[in-house]
């Protein structure tokens, strides 16, 4: 008998195979009398345009990048407004203090500020808004 987390696995490796973003999984235990319902999620991978460099690409080839590097402290989705269609928290140029909004990231359906951790001006955003981000993945410069 397969174990569940392996059947885990094999479910997601299947996802990915097949380009599939949701899987419900129902399973049997204890004799019919208790059913484990786990629902599977996950991103679909964006494909970036020609020519588009990613922001932690752009910090890895240190394209002139100086200052602080504001990072995301989580998995997630970035918005660079508070909702769609609003002004930007922060653009380049911008003066930022110790605390002010830089950006949200989306995470487990909870919008979480990313707050400048330095008082300065924004030289540069490294991310597109509605963005997929990693932890540490590179949001902004400040200097």
């Amino acid at each position: 008998m397969t174990s569940f987390r392996a059947t885990v696995e094999n479910m997601s490796k299947l996802m990915d195979e097949m380009g599939i973003t949701e899987l419900d999984i129902e399973r049997q235990l204890l004799l019919g009398l208790y059913r484990k319902h786990i629902h599977l999620s996950k991103q679909q991978a964006v494909a970036a345009p020609v020519g588009f460099v990613s922001a932690q690409q752009k910090c890895d080839q240190n394209e002139k990048i100086s200052g602080h590097v504001v990072k995301s402290p989580m998995v997630g989705v970035v918005y660079l407004a508070p909702e769609p269609g609003a002004k930007h928290f922060v653009e380049v140029g911008d003066s930022v203090k110790v605390g002010d909004t830089i950006a949200l990231v989306e995470a487990m359906k909870t919008f979480n500020p990313i707050k400048s951790d330095v008082d300065g001006v924004v030289k540069e955003i490294l991310v597109a808004d509605s963005a997929a981000v990693e932890f540490d993945s590179p949001i902004a410069v400040i200097e």
